[in-house]
């Protein structure tokens, strides 16, 4: 797709003015804001839903009979719609909502999996996943005595898929990966995975916290059990997850947590259960989170999933084209843009990731850091860390420029030669 086309889809100059933050400067310098990965910046639309809500219409959801309580659950079961739509979920009772897609991840493990898991089982997992994919299930294993496997991750960022055949066995109950490496910017071919496993009876679960802000997600075309994602980078709040599942999934599962809300009726001895997706949203809920989640998603909807990929796409080639011209710059993953999102993990000879971050920041840039949350990927690769610069709609071309000139600015500082 040529430049001028997406670009108009998107028109990024117009969105950039969405975001009140990219008009700080930082240590006198403009931002340059290249730590999408990690959380994502929030539009004015999703600002002012938070304001209005509280000053508006804050009341408890579900509970009340008087007009405020009405209209806070009016807008907070919307959301589970549009929540449902945007991931094409067949209905809204598949929509749990959680305070991160972390928390989706450690209800699947310990209500699913501690109940279904028995000595012997085997839980299928990648070297690529993040802490969030990886440490609940270390947990259940341990609890269940169930067994861990691994598809490996071949030196070029793509998941081992030739090894599936020695991986996925009648042992297997559940294979849970990630749809976009957070690290690597690795969209992987699930496909594959999703129908060995379920023609031998497990049960698939997506990572998609990288993926559902950066590409169309359609759960009903995956074939997934469960998908995981978090609000916070998908331009909505922090402390709003969302856990999708099939609804016979959540029927069998019993609740992670216990409390008000998630109760059909409560006697001194015993209690009975909600219906989903109920059962599972103990307490209050972050009402005001849930209600600005909707208007990030409705921004979303509006620029077109498809348009957002495709923009994306383009800042991957041109920041893949630039990075890889530096000789002394080391891009992991896959070694083109058409595998990957616009998520690059590098490294420059000689330094250390977190002298190359410092630097960045000091003139406006801001990269992510460290492990990102994958300490078995950084042993695969042999490193301690990898800087990260991951873009999302409101980045521009100029961004990546300015990271390259960010690099040379490195060079200079610690008198390398380039």
């Amino acid at each position: 797709m040529e430049t001028t086309t997406v670009q108009a889809m998107l028109n990024v100059d117009q969105i950039r003015k969405d975001f009140p933050i990219l008009s700080r400067q930082i240590h006198g310098k403009p931002l340059v804001y290249l730590d999408n990965a990690a959380t994502s910046q929030k539009p004015q639309v999703v600002l002012d839903a938070l304001s209005q809500y509280y000053s508006n219409t804050n009341a408890n959801v579900h509970r009340g009979i008087h007009l405020l309580a009405e209209e806070a659950t009016e807008a907070y079961e919307a959301v589970r719609v549009k929540t449902a739509r945007f991931l094409n979920a067949p209905s809204e009772k598949c929509i749990v909502f959680t305070r991160n897609a972390t928390e989706s991840v450690n209800l699947l493990a310990q209500s699913w999996g501690r109940s279904q898991l028995k000595p012997g089982d085997e839980i299928l997992l990648t070297e690529m996943e993040h802490h969030s994919n990886l440490v609940p299930w270390q947990m259940v294993a341990e609890q269940t005595q169930a067994k861990l496997q691994f598809i490996p991750v071949t030196d070029d960022g793509y998941l081992a898929l030739g090894q599936i055949d020695s991986l996925i066995s009648s042992k297997t109950k559940i294979v849970s990966l990630t749809l976009m490496s957070n690290v690597l910017g690795t969209i992987n071919a699930v496909d594959e995975v999703i129908e060995k496993a379920q023609a031998l009876g497990a049960k698939v679960f997506l990572d998609a916290a990288q993926a559902a802000p950066h590409m169309p997600i359609d759960v009903q075309a995956l074939g997934c059990d469960a998908l995981v994602c978090s609000s916070h980078k998908m331009l909505g709040p922090t402390g709003v997850g969302v856990l999708y599942a099939k609804e016979e999934l959540l029927e069998a599962m019993p609740p992670f947590l216990g409390g008000g809300e998630m109760i059909l009726d409560v006697k001194l001895e015993k209690s009975t259960w909600n219906e989903v997706p109920f059962k599972f949203e103990a307490g209050t809920p972050n009402i005001a989170g849930v209600v600005a989640f909707g208007a990030a998603l409705d921004y979303l909807t509006e620029l077109g999933m498809e348009n957002v990929r495709a923009y994306e796409h383009q800042i991957a080639e041109y920041a893949f084209e630039k990075l890889s011209a530096q000789p002394d710059v080391h891009i992991y993953g896959p070694q083109n843009a058409t595998d990957r999102g616009a998520v690059f993990s590098f490294s420059i000879d000689e330094l250390h990731p977190h002298d190359i971050g410092t630097v960045l920041d000091a003139h406006g840039i801001a990269v992510r850091a460290g492990h990102h949350c994958a300490k078995p990927l950084m042993r695969r690769y042999g490193v301690p860390a990898m800087a990260r610069a991951s873009f999302y709609i409101y980045n521009q071309l100029s961004d990546v420029d300015k990271l390259i000139e960010g690099i040379q600015e490195v060079r200079h500082f610690f008198k390398i030669k380039h």
